[in-house]
């Protein structure tokens, strides 16, 4: 099949003045054209190459208790902020209180043994012992008048050998129970021997632990917050078992909040921790200051979350910068933002 072609109609001929304007109209729209697409596509690129993708990334603090029980008390809720030190919940205590007023009664039991041992027998004791002494001294005293009459009666012949060696053995046991108890006297006043002191130290030092012990099992029981930040989420309810090292509380510090982006190899080597950059995001009234805390010396793909058509195959390097502390709850864990190198 044949086409057959119109011929064009033949154009009218110009005049002098009328091509010469016409000349002049398309050479300066062509020049324009030119500059225009010039400067677009140096903006374009100005841009491309100040400005890059990323997200918001935070790290969460997980907070538990070491020891398990019942949810008793749960001080917060989620999007709450709260401040450093600010009770975050509390779990039952009954047992870790009774352990711990027990250790408490155990400590003081050891404490009052050593200063018993360390100032030794009682006043009260003492004048007991004085006074079996007294008597001691009196009975070895009668003890010692009869024998010395004894002695005359035997010169004279009044009494036999054996009432004599009986007076003499009833005034050396009487002048021996009088010893004995002056030396008893004497040992009570002194406090208890130097091992028994260091063994019942020992003991005190021991109970000392336990109480330690029982204080910090029960202090596990009410966990507060480390720091200051945004109460994330809550894992527990009210009156729920929870084991040991479960988190309960999802907290969120401020200085925990972070933007990641990409750069490509020929930006990286120009970055350095400390430099200024800017935070746009969607929503966020104005620019956000910040510093970069993280440069990856590592080449990575672009991560799903920002790539395009033209930059996903293409390896690149991630880079994290950090807000202020008063600027960071303006940003949101996977909020997508733009990153302005100045």
């Amino acid at each position: 099949m044949s086409t057959r072609c119109t011929p064009s109609p033949k154009p009218r001929t110009l005049r002098g003045a009328d091509r010469a304007h016409r000349h002049a109209f398309f050479t300066v729209s062509y020049v324009a054209i030119i500059v225009i697409a010039a400067c677009g596509q140096r903006g374009t690129d100005t841009l491309e190459a100040t400005t890059y993708q990323g997200y918001v990334e935070g790290e969460f603090v997980y907070l538990s208790s070491s020891q398990s029980g019942t949810l008793a008390e749960l001080s917060v809720q989620r999007g709450q902020t709260v401040a450093a030190h600010a009770l975050l919940f509390s779990l039952e205590s009954l047992n870790e209180i009774a352990a711990l007023q027990q250790a408490q009664h155990q400590l003081a039991a050891a404490r009052a043994q050593l200063a018993d041992l360390q100032v030794g027998k009682r006043p009260r004791e003492v004048d007991v012992t004085k006074a079996q002494l007294a008597q001691a001294i009196a009975q070895a005293k009668r003890a010692a008048q009869q024998l010395a009459r004894d002695e005359v009666q035997f010169s004279a012949g009044g009494v036999s050998q054996q009432q004599l060696d009986n007076s003499r053995a009833s005034a050396e046991t009487a002048a021996a129970q009088v010893r004995e108890l002056q030396s008893e006297v004497a040992v009570a006043r002194l406090p208890g021997r130097d091992a028994q002191i260091r063994a019942q130290g020992a003991q005190v030092e021991a109970a000392q632990a336990v109480l330690a012990q029982a204080q910090w099992r029960l202090d596990q029981k009410r966990v507060t917050a480390p720091s200051a930040g945004l109460v994330y989420d809550t894992l527990f309810r009210v009156g729920e078992w929870v084991s040991a090292g479960n988190p309960i509380v999802q907290l969120l510090p401020p200085q925990n909040v972070k933007v990641r982006f990409f750069v490509p190899e020929t930006i990286v080597g120009s970055l350095s921790l400390g430099r200024h950059v800017v935070i746009r995001c969607d929503g966020c009234s104005a620019d956000i200051a910040a510093t970069l805390t993280y440069v990856s010396s590592k080449a990575e793909y672009t991560p799903p979350v920002i790539y395009s058509n033209e930059s996903r195959a293409k390896l690149v390097f991630m880079i994290e910068a950090a807000a202020s502390t008063t600027d960071s709850p303006k940003l949101h864990p996977g909020q997508p933002v733009a990153v302005r190198l100045p």
